[in-house]
């Protein structure tokens, strides 16, 4: 852990490259510091999944949309960040900020063409049972001589 998934009303995919907000979603994170400027996230661990919704219903169907000047097609973004227990309250509100800035950014050319809602949550444990099985772990270990 840590996980971020996003899910999205499908026609966003014509409109935006998810494979690169994936990208640039984790390297925010890996970017994250704690009070003690240690990263926050570690390397191997960091995960971002993006997941188009086929099916969807946006809020009124899009009459106030279309009322407004618009087509009418709502979309829908929902990132979710689940991370492990132990970090302050503090470090948790800068990975908010943080991951939201780059969803601000990313999504804000889209924002200026459709009527969009983005909604950043992030949850934090407690786990009832976490087990981990990975060999990628040690491919970012540093080794010291």
């Amino acid at each position: 852990m840590p996980h971020l998934v996003i899910l999205y009303t499908s026609q966003l995919d014509a409109e935006v490259n998810m494979t690169a907000l994936c990208r640039q979603m984790a390297d925010a994170m890996l970017t994250v510091r704690d009070e003690e400027a240690k990263q926050v996230f570690p390397t191997g661990g960091t995960r971002v999944l993006a997941y188009p919704a086929p099916h969807y219903a946006v809020a009124d169907g899009g009459a106030a949309g279309r009322e407004a000047g618009g087509t009418g097609d709502y979309a829908f973004v929902y990132l979710n960040l689940r991370m492990g227990r132990g970090r302050s309250e503090a470090t948790q509100q800068r990975a908010g900020q943080t991951l939201l800035a780059v969803a601000q950014d990313s999504f804000a050319p889209v924002m200026a063409q459709r009527h969009i809602g983005i909604t950043l949550q992030i949850d934090v444990g407690p786990e009832v049972f976490d087990a981990k099985h990975s060999n990628l772990h040690p491919l970012f270990q540093k080794v010291t001589p």
